[in-house]
């Protein structure tokens, strides 16, 4: 269990960047050489570098070394997750808002009966 929270700390923390997000979502068309992905940021290559190593680390992308080119690809699984927590929390947050409705239409209950005792007792006093 700790683990998977890490992992889906290191998820959560590289794509909280916007340019690690681009790079994920350039990376959704197929696969690409690191020049091409950095090509359209204003950036050093060796701080672009930084931005990959995150999204490896995270396990978002691979990549491999032929030659002299770096090319990246999406780690599919990477992302399941994230999937799954964000699963969870639809359901536990769902769940929240269920007791709540039935909590609104409880009150909601009680003050029709409330005010039905109240007209019911004017009219037997008049």
């Amino acid at each position: 269990m700790a683990n998977q929270s890490s992992r889906l700390d290191q998820i959560f923390a590289a794509l909280a960047d916007p340019t690690r997000r681009a790079i994920v979502m350039r990376l959704c068309d197929g696969e690409a050489s690191v020049g091409e992905l950095a090509d359209p940021f204003d950036m050093a290559l060796p701080s672009f570098m930084k931005h990959i190593h995150v999204l490896e680390t995270s396990g978002l992308v691979q990549s491999e070394k032929s030659g002299r080119v770096r090319t990246c690809r999406l780690g599919p699984d990477a992302l399941l997750g994230a999937e799954d927590w964000f699963q969870q929390q639809r359901a536990v947050w769902e769940a929240r808002l269920d007791r709540f409705e039935a909590y609104v239409m409880k009150l909601k209950k009680e003050r029709a009966g409330t005010k039905r005792q109240s007209r019911t007792t004017k009219r037997k006093g008049s």
